[in-house]
């Protein structure tokens, strides 16, 4: 496998300390051994994979999901839990100039769709994932980003003024606010084993600890190599989106950039510590930062606080990033600044380069699919672009939007492509002041 980053990204250091692997032991699968005859082999056990294995097993197609890790261990394992809008880092009036209005507005519903595909398999498959707040409150961090917000406003949602915030439980020094009533916090690593689960009932195969290293092309479909067993399968999925290997298959290379977040958790608050700060709100939230704070108060009273993560990666720069977290939340939370933080930890978003995700099947390998670059919003784009990925294998109408079926462009620069980061983050940053 070649990988961007360097080998401690995809280690055990930056996910050490994860607070949902305390909230729900790690399924028993299996390590691969041998050989194996399937329908679909997929790459990935995340939201992707395993939604695609879910739709594929429920009509009936043998499925064999190939992890390289643990359950649960990228990023559908350690995210901050917001099943939201997003997927796209485009603007609505960039996503009109470049699709025009129906592709625009027909990726605005696939968003919505997502969200509801979530929540009907949580309902459907009686999967408890600690499911709490009404929609998603952006929270804005200046005067002037407060002035886009009301000019953005949909009629759908809600605009707060920033004298409305402390009765809604929103203290934080923060202009105002607009709330999307379409959107939901879960326990992701619970959603994840839920939707695992019933693929699994159904017969489906999912394999840990399995990594692909080789995927050829043949008469009959594909061959996937892993250390212990091989995969003969007719159709192969790629879901690996921020832990994609460029050579896996080769045609990715180029096509993606991983990006670090970083978490924290906080030990639970007590009612008098929630008062004194004038947080007491369910709700999930955001701030109108471009290198964006994400937040929320979950169910135990934990408090849950995210950001975009470092630019390096090693044991000193996550150490580093994981200070300039707890500041950061200390800085926006100072009535907490004692607050213990008994967990932190980090993992990788999937961009690409023109900011929208791709679904759809690898140009020239009749047979092979892949779906990624979800830009942080994977709980529900990567659980609908599975379904999509599984629809186009069954030759079902995908229904998705035509951003999200443009074959991805590559990055300039290849390899070294992650240079292209740094000046886009001090960008960003001048931008938030």
């Amino acid at each position: 496998m070649k990988r961007l980053f360097p080998t401690y990204t995809y280690g055990s250091g930056p996910r050490t300390n994860c607070w949902w692997d305390e909230t729900i032991a790690s399924p028993d699968w299996p390590v691969l051994q041998g050989d194996l005859n399937t329908d679909v082999a997929i790459v990935g056990g995340g939201y992707t994979g395993l939604s695609a294995a879910l739709h594929l097993a429920e009509a009936g197609i043998r499925v064999a999901v190939l992890e390289a890790e643990t359950p649960g261990w990228g990023a559908s394992g350690r995210n901050g839990g917001f099943c939201c809008l997003g997927g796209s880092k485009l603007s609505q009036a960039a996503m009109v100039r470049q699709f025009g209005e129906g592709a625009a507005q027909s990726y605005a519903q696939a968003e919505k769709d997502a969200v509801h595909l979530v929540a009907d398999l949580l309902s459907g498959h009686a999967i408890d994932a600690d499911v709490h707040s009404a929609g998603e409150t952006q929270l804005a961090h200046t005067p002037r980003a407060m002035d886009s917000l009301r000019k953005q406003a949909e009629a759908s949602g809600t605009l707060h003024e920033a004298s409305d915030l402390p009765a809604l439980g929103f203290g934080g020094g923060f202009h105002g606010a607009y709330t999307n009533p379409v959107g939901f916090a879960l326990n992701p690593r619970k959603y994840l084993f839920g939707i695992a689960g019933a693929a699994r009932s159904l017969g489906a195969d999912l394999f840990r600890n399995s990594a692909v290293h080789r995927l050829r092309k043949t008469q009959s479909g594909f061959e996937l190599g892993t250390k212990n067993g091989r995969v003969t399968a007719r159709n192969v999925l790629i879901c690996t989106n921020g832990y994609s290997s460029e050579d896996v298959p080769p045609w990715m290379s180029g096509r993606y950039m991983p990006a670090q977040s970083t978490v924290l958790v906080t030990r639970p608050l007590t009612e008098p510590e929630l008062h004194a700060q004038g947080w007491t709100t369910d709700q999930m939230a955001y701030d109108t930062r471009h290198l964006l704070h994400y937040f929320r108060l979950m169910p135990d009273r934990r408090f849950l606080f995210g950001m975009r993560g470092g630019l390096h990666s090693s044991p000193r720069a996550e150490g580093a990033i994981r200070q300039k977290a707890v500041r950061d939340f200390r800085r926006m939370f100072p009535a907490w600044a004692d607050v213990e933080v008994t967990h932190m930890w980090s993992g990788m978003v999937c961009l690409s380069r023109g900011l929208t995700p791709f679904v759809g099947e690898v140009p020239g390998q009749l047979g092979l699919f892949a779906g990624f670059a979800y830009h942080g919003n994977g709980v529900a784009m990567g659980t609908y672009s599975g379904r999509a990925l599984a629809r186009l294998v069954l030759g079902q109408a995908d229904d998705l939007p035509d951003p999200m079926t443009r074959i991805p462009a590559r990055f300039p620069l290849g390899r070294w492509r992650r240079a292209l980061m740094p000046p886009a983050y001090a960008m960003m940053a001048v931008l938030d002041w």
